[in-house]
């Protein structure tokens, strides 16, 4: 419940600040934004992926992640092209309907509704899954979509320059040599990675106009509708009815796919460019409309 509370706390924090005359709102947004993706995620990645343990019961919430992913990037470079998009608007669609809020918001939801043992299962599909996928394809459809006309050298040092992708492979040398980290750098790693929704959300907030004659809308819509609805469906389809799959790790993996946008994959796109005013809107308006089409994808969870 607290998550929660803060959530929206961050958010209307952020849209008080921004109300502030002379608050120079540019300037707070984008230093918040760095402090998110060159110290929060690097500690979140040192702190997780070290500790994880490869088993069979990683595949189907890893694979959750990667899916809901992937087919974003073919949905809406498809639709961009065919339509006109530019690539910045393709870009900040693929981060932000592609990746969920699998962690700030999804672990309360989830323990609220299954327990400790559902939070187990919840840690599996956002660190192997979300947060990696972040960390690799994230970036490089950021890099990618930032710039027309990017020779691949030049992705590929951006890509390689990029903290959270640099400490994500340091983190991969970590878990392949078995090195543990010392207990005060695991602290200090998981205290950063703590304030990094907080951060982000505030951000967020600084950005979120609400126009009633937005270009944006027609954008918000389509990338809700995926995030909110086409994912979670295309994961039921998946792995219910193809898959034969019934389990309660299911059901997790069902909820999880069925969170709001992921507030880092935003910020990522705010970094780059990428419609910031789209991805802001994509988590400001995602997260309450979510609490509404989670009640859905929970008695269908049920029904499973």
């Amino acid at each position: 419940m607290f998550n929660i509370i803060l959530i929206f706390g961050c958010l209307l924090l952020g849209i008080i600040l921004q109300n502030i005359k002379k608050f120079p709102v540019l300037e707070a947004y984008k230093i918040l934004n760095k402090i998110v993706v060159t110290v929060c995620l690097p500690a979140i990645v040192l702190y997780y992926i070290p500790k994880l343990t490869w088993s069979n019961e990683l595949l189907f919430p890893i694979g959750s992640a990667w899916i809901s992913f992937i087919v974003a990037f073919g949905l809406f470079y498809f639709l961009g092209k065919k339509w006109g998009w530019s690539n910045k608007l393709i870009g900040c669609l693929v981060l932000t309907a592609g990746l969920g809020n699998t962690s700030f918001l999804g672990y309360p939801i989830i323990s609220a509704l299954y327990g400790e043992q559902g939070l187990k299962m919840a840690i599996l599909v956002d660190q192997p899954g979300t947060v990696v996928v972040l960390s690799t394809l994230g970036i490089f459809v950021a890099t990618y979509f930032s710039k027309d006309n990017l020779k691949p050298i030049q992705m590929l040092v951006r890509v390689f320059k990029f903290p959270p992708f640099v400490f994500f492979l340091i983190a991969c040398l970590l878990n392949v040599f078995s090195i543990e980290l010392n207990d005060n750098f695991q602290t200090v790693f998981k205290g950063l990675g703590s304030i990094m929704a907080p951060l982000a959300l505030t951000s967020v907030g600084l950005q979120l106009r609400f126009e009633s004659k937005s270009q944006h809308w027609r954008f918000l819509g389509l990338g809700l509708l995926y995030k909110l609805i086409l994912t979670p469906t295309l994961i039921f389809v998946l792995y219910v009815i193809i898959l034969k799959q019934k389990s309660a790790m299911i059901d997790v993996v069902l909820m999880e796919t069925a969170m709001a946008s992921n507030i880092t994959a935003s910020i990522l796109a705010t970094s780059y460019g990428l419609k910031p005013r789209l991805a802001s809107m994509m988590v400001g308006y995602g997260i309450p409309i979510s609490f509404i089409t989670l009640i859905f994808w929970y008695f269908v969870a049920q029904w499973i």
